[in-house]
């Protein structure tokens, strides 16, 4: 038994749409619907009728929906006493974030909370922003911290946690400078050789943000290596490889230094804004004090 059947079965009763349900639970359709299945054989009945439309319970999924939302409540009610027992010890401050926001933003700020936040104890989960949104909903972090958009949907119900805005950076293009010179990289005035292009895996949220960037003009871009981890990219961009995006605060020390240098203006930017996310019921005392410093 995984407690995510349980949280997945109660929310495809509510919407009774599979595609709806899979989208809220932040995993692909045929994965969700895989755990539903698991589920349905862990207990050895149908749980939902799968030829009506919309989708219904079954007459054994409606005798399970309260005893699944009576588990996932003690699941967590018990969990959350357990964690006030061991305040003697302090609890983790448990962090889902971005790898970028790790690196280049929040071990700098936890570093300046310890000497304000008396025995702070901090645990980071960094991954990509599907997984971070998914330990969060599921209770396993208590805070959320990743970049937004204007122009990128949000991939999870942002409406049922507190958000706070934290700051704004710039989405940039970049090079490294005895490079783009040698090359003539320069976006706003592209010659007529290619452009070698170092950019993230599509279906990532970096990904989706240079894609609305580069929209539907056509810059003579040559892709030649792709990577979901930014600092990779960097390391790449960093040897002459091509040019990338990268958040400004990332390559802040080289374009200070000269090495790197920006290959596009303004047109070429976008504006990330940092936002941080919780339940505010599920904070203890010094997960608001974390809350407030933010």
């Amino acid at each position: 038994m995984d407690i995510n059947w349980l949280r997945d079965f109660t929310c495809l009763a509510r919407v009774l749409n599979f595609t709806r349900a899979a989208e809220e639970r932040n995993i692909t359709q045929s994965a969700f619907s895989r755990r539903i299945k698991s589920l349905e054989n862990w207990l050895g009945v149908p749980l939902i009728k799968r030829s009506s439309y919309p989708v219904q319970l079954s007459e054994a999924g409606q005798q399970f929906l309260p005893v699944a939302q009576e588990a996932i409540a003690n699941l967590s009610d018990i969990r959350q006493t357990l964690r006030a027992q061991e305040q003697g010890r302090t609890a983790f401050q448990r962090f889902a974030v971005l790898h970028t926001i790790s690196v280049n933003y929040l071990s700098h700020r936890i570093a300046e909370f310890e000497d304000r936040i008396p025995n702070l104890r901090v645990r980071i989960y960094s991954d990509n922003l599907s997984t971070c949104c998914q330990l969060l909903s599921d209770g396993t972090c208590d805070f959320l911290l990743y970049y937004r958009h204007k122009d990128v949907q949000p991939v999870f119900e942002e409406r049922h946690f507190a958000r706070k805005d934290i700051g704004t950076e710039q989405m940039i293009p970049v090079a490294q400078a005895n490079a783009a010179r040698a090359g003539g990289w320069d976006l706003d005035h592209p010659g007529r050789l290619q452009v070698p292009y170092l950019g993230y895996d599509p279906s990532s949220f970096l990904g989706s943000v240079v894609d609305q960037i580069i929209g539907t003009r056509s810059p003579p871009l040559a892709l030649r290596y792709m990577d979901a981890l930014t600092e990779a990219i960097k390391r790449r961009m960093l040897s002459g490889s091509g040019v990338a995006w990268l958040p400004e605060s990332v390559v802040s020390d080289e374009l200070a230094s000269g090495q790197v240098t920006q290959v596009g203006g303004s047109d070429w930017q976008a504006t990330l804004t940092l936002s941080l996310f919780c339940s505010l019921e599920r904070l203890d005392k010094t997960g608001e004090q974390v809350w407030n410093a933010l």
